[in-house]
């Protein structure tokens, strides 16, 4: 289908200094969880996103020295000669499909561990580091000329490893370029410090001594936190930072602009719409001639368009929704972009860094998978047999696995026992801030109408005689989970007494709209994930006082992996919201919850009319007890193999459900693979 002409602005090329982008499609420097333990892994995801159409795609951030390590976060390395074969493997694969390779150069100063190098840390000034309990030390004028040499000689084995462009970051309060602008760190009284003038000498000598080593074929880039959303304390889009961009406007080759910090750059979209950061970087292209990147969750090709001609952005930046659909370019330069695979903002990518893990992602299951496993976005193997297959459950597994497996040729049928389609996605999205999380089931369904090879009923509940009458060989059981409302979870292994009686609901009765006839309420979270919170959210909008205590030191306490702890508990606190952490729920007589402390305090007790337990869940597996206890009726009926996927296997996170669906129908007929199921960096002699 040929390409909308409405988006051929965004396939026009872009100078950048001594090389050119193909088109404005732009991959942001984020992490991934490989960085350098393992190159090739890194090597292939970048390559995927090349295949898939983006012009430029960039590293993670790069440590250019021992005193700059962040263990035990993964990232990428360019110490010294010895790291160049890792990034030229990246450079490889994405000069193969004619983009642009970038790498994000720093050394994070005052944010950085040392935990490897063991070497001191360094900044502006004096002061203690970010999140460790030691101090980094003032820099001296030969640590800042030491400095500027490391930055110059990574940028040369930058140009030596391949790269087109090499980035001078200041961003994230990451950065030792931006440490020395932030006047709340730079207390230095020399000619590095004090006045505006001095506090950028170092950003403009690290961009000068880049562009003097490789400015002849290597674009540099400058990437820049325009605001810290902190007030007078940060750096202002309106204040200080205009001053930055205006006073090194013409510099660098590329401004690639954003707000800091992480938590507000990658925004969950629970607190934020797509281009939420357009008012802070709108101001940035009418101070500089050179071409500008930008993020902000675009998935939209229309947005995208928009931005272009209204002078906002050159380039389309993006993180996030390259993970989801690495073919996003291609598939609006192909005029079919409703086959985008839509970012949903829930930051699963995120935690793989925080978890220092390969990345993995809810809307793609095959992110971080191209190496271990050889798994391509868009591509499946041909179907290895006849064997028809029958899945039973609609959610977000069964739907990856009825879409995988009919892309292979499969005949596939899927039975959902309700009417809506999409699970414990359609059912969750529908609670306060997680609208975005329907794009898991409607990307799948917009696909499924595509096969004419899969056949979808609803309002089939279905049996084990009636599953053996169908005579499918092979049945696949994605009925999901419920939540329980005994209590019984992480910190309690029998019931808490009190919640068997009907006072007491569960996140199911919830998202049911079975809510408490009256309150006050208190929601019991021991799951630690955003449950709990958004469920709290939900009653309070009724109009319910509800009272939210955790088993957890603070609210929500897993979200810390994915940025959203901070808006979450201010959201709460908003709200109305009471909170109790560190306490635990020991019973319940109807009227009010006795609490007992972590810490061994007294107990105490809280008024409540009703209680929600976010608790665990159970799988929904009486189908396939009941399957599984007649062996011999199965094998008479044809049914070669009952499997379990997704929640119905063992509950878990969407993203592992959508995972665990494409994964059967990846292997579904493939030869045993072992025990190990992936490739993985193992160390061997260098002659055995």
């Amino acid at each position: 289908m040929p390409r909308d002409s409405r988006y051929d602005i965004l396939f026009e090329p872009v100078k950048i200094g001594p090389v050119t982008a193909k088109n404005r499609f732009f991959q942001v420097p984020h992490c991934n969880g490989m960085g350098h333990h393992n190159p090739e892994g890194h090597a292939a995801m970048r390559g995927m996103k090349a295949e898939g159409g983006w012009a430029v795609i960039a590293t993670e951030e790069v440590e250019i020295h021992p005193s700059g390590d962040v263990t035990p976060y993964i990232e990428g390395r360019l110490w010294d000669d010895k790291d160049i074969p890792g990034h030229a493997l990246m450079c490889e694969a994405v000069h193969r499909h004619g983009a642009l390779a970038a790498i994000e150069l720093t050394h994070n100063g005052t944010s950085v561990s040392n935990l490897s190098s063991r070497e001191p840390a360094i900044g502006p000034s004096h002061q203690m580091t970010n999140y460790w309990p030691w101090q980094a030390r003032a820099m001296d004028k030969q640590d800042i000329l030491d400095y500027r040499r490391w930055h110059r000689d990574a940028a040369l084995r930058s140009k030596k490893a391949g790269f087109d462009i090499v980035y001078v970051y200041a961003a994230h309060d990451l950065s030792l370029a931006l440490h020395f602008l932030q006047k709340r760190r730079n207390r230095r009284t020399d000619e590095y410090g004090g006045a505006f003038e001095n506090r950028i000498r170092l950003f403009r000598e690290l961009i000068e001594d880049a562009k003097d080593a490789i400015g002849d074929t290597c674009a540099v880039a400058v990437r820049f936190g325009v605001d810290e959303k902190m007030g007078a304390d940060g750096l202002l889009h309106d204040g200080e930072s205009r001053d930055v961009i205006a006073m090194l406007a013409e510099l660098p080759d590329l401004w690639d602009v954003n707000v800091s910090p992480w938590r507000h750059d990658s925004a969950v979209s629970r607190f934020s719409e797509e281009g939420h950061q357009d008012p802070f970087i709108t101001f940035v292209k009418q101070l500089t001639t050179k071409p500008v990147v930008g993020v902000g969750r675009y998935t939209s090709p229309d947005r995208m368009v928009q931005l272009i001609k209204r002078g906002v952005l050159d380039f389309i930046g993006a993180a996030r929704p390259s993970i989801a659909d690495p073919f996003l370019p291609k598939k609006i330069e192909e005029g079919r972009p409703d086959d985008i695979r839509e970012c949903i903002g829930c930051n699963i990518c995120v935690s793989s860094d925080m978890t220092m893990s390969a990345i993995r992602c809810t809307q793609n299951p095959t992110m971080g998978e191209e190496w271990r496993k050889g798994w391509h976005p868009e591509i499946v193997p041909a179907k290895q047999s006849t064997d028809r297959v029958l899945i039973v459950g609609a959610g977000p597994a069964g739907l990856e696995a009825a879409r995988a497996l009919g892309q292979r040729g499969y005949e596939v049928h899927l039975a959902e026992a309700g009417t809506e389609l999409g699970g414990r996605v359609s059912r969750e999205s529908k609670l306060p801030g997680l609208a975005a999380w329907g794009r898991v089931r409607d990307y799948r369904l917009t696909q499924l109408d595509k096969l004419a090879n899969v056949e979808i009923y609803r309002d089939s509940m279905l049996t084990a005689a009636q599953i053996r009458e169908f005579g499918f060989e092979r049945v696949v059981l994605a009925t999901g989970a419920r939540w329980c409302s005994d209590g019984v979870g992480r910190s309690h292994w029998n019931p808490i007494p009190g919640f068997g009686g009907p006072q007491v609901f569960s996140p199911d009765d919830i998202m049911d709209g079975r809510l408490p006839a009256q309150g006050p309420v208190v929601v019991f979270d021991d799951d630690h994930y955003y449950m709990g919170s958004v469920i709290a959210e939900r009653l309070a909008m009724a109009g319910l006082g509800v009272t939210l205590v955790t088993t957890g030191d603070v609210v929500a306490s897993w979200t810390s992996n994915t940025l959203e702890l901070i808006p979450i508990n201010l959201q709460l606190r908003r709200l109305g919201i009471a909170v109790v952490t560190a306490h635990d729920v020991v019973g319940f007589d109807g009227n009010a919850v006795t609490l007992a402390s972590n810490y061994g305090e007294p107990g105490r007790v809280v008024p409540a009319r009703a209680v929600v337990a976010v608790t665990s869940r159970l799988p929904e597996e009486a189908l396939y007890q009941a399957l599984l206890a007649e062996p011999e009726a199965l094998r008479d009926a044809g049914v070669k193999t009952v499997t379990r996927i997704g929640d119905c296997l063992a509950p878990g996170l969407i993203a592992q459900a959508v995972y665990g669906g494409h994964r059967y129908a990846r292997e579904l007929d493939a030869p045993p693979q072992g025990e190990v199921s992936f490739k993985r960096v193992v160390w061997a002699p260098a002659n055995p």
